[in-house]
């Protein structure tokens, strides 16, 4: 009887295929390398020759009867971000921003009523108040047609923002807080005098105007506590103090802060909302703040024991220094990116 056995490849001859297979191999990764490094040096020539695809648009927009003021950059079909402003800023403060994510997101940062470029109407005729703010904002993106949003919030863009999400839940993807407030003991010390000027305005209005809007508050604000202070450009401060030296801001400004005392009122109602519905939520921190206190950042993880809580290399203005860092963690938190008009899952990224 004749017996069959299976048909093996001589050695020579399997080295032979596997070294030939290897081979190319090495030059499909070389072909591959090739290529790469021309296109990169393609979109290198290109990008000193052309302009961004999404570059900024500085707009305004009749709201209420005020011009409104407002930045806006990258496609309009990818997801939307909302950037609210904090004192004495405006959205300038979101350039940074702006540089290093507008090629993925849709950036909207509007001005208040009373900084940067929008209206700053009469104070004895317009009521500067948060509630009023969180209106006209509402006001301001049903007027662009920004139906969901992730709401990004720095200082008073607390309050005016946490007032948006109760009034219309719906359009709210995600949270993002940096440096801003919504639990009282994040309030520290340095609210002692704020605190009197709440509970009995005339007497206190000059200590209050002093410890709010000096020059050495107002540069404090940016650098904090920070041992590198030649990190920090001074034309932040400098800039920031000339706008509330502008005839009206004195007045402007100490009626909304003497409104801030309703936000501190509504703390428990933001809590509990964050308690009940869970939102995704992204807490950015700088370690140099010395506006409010360091506890707030795990305030929040009690609310939202899932939420994300970063401390970044900055003061209370961290993107003056940490812009990379908090751009990284923006993208990452929201999680896809527009490509081709086709939104797609986005890995980890660093800048």
């Amino acid at each position: 009887m004749l017996t069959e056995f299976p048909y093996v490849v001589p050695p020579h001859k399997s080295r032979s295929a596997d070294s030939s297979l290897q081979l190319s191999c090495m030059k499909l990764v070389v072909t591959v390398m090739l290529a790469s490094i021309q296109l990169f040096a393609q979109a290198r020539v290109q990008g000193k020759e052309n302009p961004m695809k999404y570059p900024t648009l500085y707009r305004t927009i009749r709201i209420d009867g005020l011009s409104i003021f407002y930045r806006e950059a990258g496609p309009k079909d990818g997801p939307t971000l909302l950037l609210l402003h904090g004192l004495p800023s405006s959205s300038r403060m979101f350039e940074p921003l702006f540089a290093r994510l507008s090629d993925r997101y849709h950036l909207v940062a509007p001005d208040y009523p009373g900084f940067g470029h929008s209206d700053w109407p009469d104070p004895k005729k317009f009521a500067y108040t948060f509630d009023h703010y969180a209106d006209i904002m509402n006001h301001f993106t049903e007027a662009l047609g920004l139906s969901r949003y992730t709401l990004y919030m720095q200082d008073y863009g607390g309050p005016v923002g946490f007032r948006m999400a109760l009034a219309h839940p719906e359009r709210v993807e995600a949270l993002i807080v940096q440096d801003a407030v919504a639990h009282n003991e994040g309030l520290g010390a340095n609210w002692k005098p704020r605190r009197a000027f709440w509970a009995d305005r005339a007497p206190n209005e000059s200590a209050l105007r002093t410890n709010l809007l000096s020059l050495a508050t107002t540069r404090t604000r940016h650098v904090g506590n920070d041992p590198n202070a030649e990190r920090y450009d001074p034309d932040l401060w400098t800039d920031e103090f000339y706008f509330l030296n502008q005839p009206g801001q004195a007045e402007i400004q100490s009626n909304l802060f003497y409104d801030y005392r309703t936000n501190v009122d509504a703390y428990p109602k933001w809590q509990a909302w964050m308690r009940e519905k869970q939102p995704r939520l992204l807490v950015i921190w700088g370690q140099y703040e010395l506006s409010f206190d360091p506890s707030e950042p795990e305030a929040y993880r009690r609310d939202v024991p899932k939420a994300e809580v970063h401390i970044v290399d900055g003061g209370h203005f961290a993107l003056d220094t940490a812009a990379d860092e908090i751009a990284g963690l923006v993208q990452n938190f929201v999680g896809v990116q527009v490509f081709r008009g086709v939104p797609c899952s986005q890995p980890p990224v660093v800048f």
